[in-house]
């Protein structure tokens, strides 16, 4: 697919985000692809993912575009999705549609900036579309300016100086979507239908869910703690 054809399949659509760490119980790249195959019989746009061994295992049953990451940490550096340049070479590698990163205004493992980081990407591999995650408008603005081909508000509240910021954040979905003329992509505590629907009046291109729809040990500790400050 071309990028403008990717960038079509994905619009007004849901993104689900199949997603488990080491530490999480459906930590298995079968079960994400069976999670992933589920939305999009479910009626997903599209899918993000994390390692280069989900996302192949994804595309064996599921043709819908995909946002890839990987999540690495590297000692001593709060950035960790997709941080260096060989997590993007692991992506392209692997055929991903879409290569989102880190687009904060924390420094890369190697003390580089988001934006010379991305520049690097870029150049390298100029036919790839890039999505920058960001936590604030400001980081939006600067990421569209610089060329990522969309911008997320995934990192809102995940950064030291959005901590505390409400999820979702309509008003930076809001503000990007009137002051960029990149797709924009609304991430970040969508848990119900009805933050999905006010997410999309935004005028956001796409939007993606996560949590709510594929981590089981996640949504049973909010029922669980729902039900503990009761007693």
């Amino acid at each position: 697919m071309s990028k403008m054809d990717i960038l079509e399949k994905i619009k007004g659509k849901l993104i689900v985000s199949c997603q488990a760490l080491p530490d999480e119980p459906l930590h298995s790249s079968f079960i994400m692809a069976r999670m992933a195959y589920a939305a999009m019989l479910g009626g997903a746009g599209g899918i993000r993912a994390n390692s280069v061994e989900d996302i192949t295992e994804i595309k064996k049953t599921v043709n819908l575009p995909i946002i890839g990451i990987c999540k690495v940490d590297y000692e001593g550096c709060e950035v960790y999705i997709t941080p260096t340049m060989k997590e993007v070479d692991d992506l392209v590698s692997c055929g991903v549609d879409i290569i989102a990163m880190d687009a904060t205004d924390r420094p890369r493992p190697d003390g580089r900036s988001a934006e010379d980081f991305f520049l690097e990407a870029k150049a390298k591999y100029p036919e790839q579309l890039f999505m920058a995650d960001c936590s604030c408008t400001e980081e939006g603005l600067k990421a569209a300016a610089c060329g990522f081909d969309l911008v997320g508000t995934t990192m809102s509240g995940y950064t030291s100086y959005t901590k505390g910021t409400k999820l979702p954040n309509f008003e930076m979905m809001e503000k990007l979507v009137k002051e960029t003329k990149v797709p924009v992509i609304a991430e970040g505590g969508i848990w119900c239908p009805e933050d999905l629907k006010r997410a999309m009046s935004t005028g956001v291109h796409a939007a993606v869910v996560g949590s709510v729809i594929t981590r089981p040990m996640l949504i049973t500790k909010r029922y669980v703690e729902a039900i503990s400050m009761q007693q």
